[in-house]
């Protein structure tokens, strides 16, 4: 069946003062998975619009509000596109059209939908489940050096990991360098069990959780051993030029204002940086300054690197993280602004106080 014989509507009944619509559309083979297992994608779309989704014979029949059943059926048209492309649909999928599809932005769903990022040939490629994730991976493709800063949960390491991967297969870089401050330890490293690389082993187990859903195990495992892939704690980047290499730094909010400066100077020759972190939980001691907080000030403008500010609209974690997030904004009250920013308002403010010269008079 074609894409718009599956669009076209097989019987409409119309309501009258307050009372339901009713739309029946033929809908292809697909319509089964469009379902979810246990109905679970319909019961999204019915409790967005308010609607009742019933599959019979070959029709999809949505009833409930006007406006409800055309906004249901718009989605269902954009994920059946999808099902027919071979892709699969499920929760995250019907989350993002209900987001873009609904507001009539068919074009940012498919536009977010039509990007990918091929890691492997035996894995399926990583998509962008937000518009502003397709721009933070916009950005690594185009910027030496990006920042991704948002909550957690908005996919920041993994779609810098996304990208390392897929820029080594293609032979763009040589290695792969991932890093993050093993902030937690502090300076009680040698007071834990086992070999250095047992006591630091915790603190990197995000990246290697991210890596080997990317890559087969056998393989990540033999890239590591070879030194193709390293992870590593940042205070063992200090002296080192790092040429040819894909390098993430993670929790960034963890690094001081030295380790910041001493991270972004070891970029060597066709090298790349993604620098990931989330300025509202940072867990240094107290009076020791964020080096990711204050480079957002100190770097801003300079041509070559990028702040990407992702936000809970772009969190693809459990529904409620999305309202635990702005829940805790509304609670903290906003972020400060970066230090050129407030440097540039006091010098605004401090113009408007100042008495008139003689020149303006």
């Amino acid at each position: 069946m074609s894409e718009q014989e599956a669009g076209t509507p097989a019987a409409t009944t119309h309501g009258k003062n307050g009372a339901l619509t009713k739309v029946s559309r033929a809908i292809g083979a697909e319509a089964q998975a469009l379902f979810g297992r246990g109905d679970e994608n319909v019961r999204l779309i019915e409790e967005e619009f308010q609607v009742r989704l019933i599959l019979r014979d070959g029709l999809l029949t949505v009833t409930g509000p006007e406006d409800g059943v055309g906004a249901a059926h718009a989605v269902v048209d954009e994920l059946a596109a999808l099902l027919r492309g071979g892709r699969q649909v499920g929760r995250q999928e019907v989350q993002l059209a209900l987001r873009h599809v609904a507001p009539r932005e068919r074009g940012t769903f498919r536009e977010v939908q039509g990007e990918f990022i091929e890691v492997s040939t035996r894995k399926q490629p990583v998509r962008p489940k937000s518009l502003g994730q397709k721009g933070y991976i916009e950005a690594i493709r185009k910027y030496d050096i990006v920042f991704g800063i948002g909550p957690a949960g908005t996919g920041k390491t993994y779609l810098a990991m996304a990208m390392a991967v897929s820029a080594l297969l293609r032979k763009e870089v040589s290695r792969i360098i991932l890093t993050r401050p093993a902030v937690e330890a502090g300076e009680k490293l040698g007071f834990l069990p086992g070999t250095l690389y047992e006591k630091i082993n915790p603190y990197l187990r995000p990246l290697y959780d991210a890596l080997y859903d990317m890559v087969e195990l056998e393989r990540a495992n033999r890239m590591i051993e070879m030194g193709t892939i390293e992870i590593a704690p940042l205070a063992f980047m200090r002296g080192r030029t790092l040429n040819e290499a894909f390098i993430i730094l993670d929790e960034a909010q963890n690094t001081t204002s030295e380790q910041m400066k001493m991270f972004l100077t070891r970029l060597g020759f066709n090298s790349r940086a993604v620098i990931t972190g989330d300025i509202t939980q940072v867990d240094l001691p107290p009076g020791r300054i964020s080096g990711l907080i204050e480079v957002r000030g100190i770097l801003q403008g300079i041509l070559g690197i990028r702040f990407v500010h992702l936000t809970e609209e772009d969190v693809v974690r459990h529904e409620l993280v999305q309202q635990i997030i702005r829940a805790y904004e509304v609670y903290q009250g906003p972020l400060p602004a970066p230090r050129a920013a407030r440097s540039a308002e006091r010098g605004g403010a401090a113009r408007s106080a100042a008495p008139p010269s003689d020149d303006d008079a």
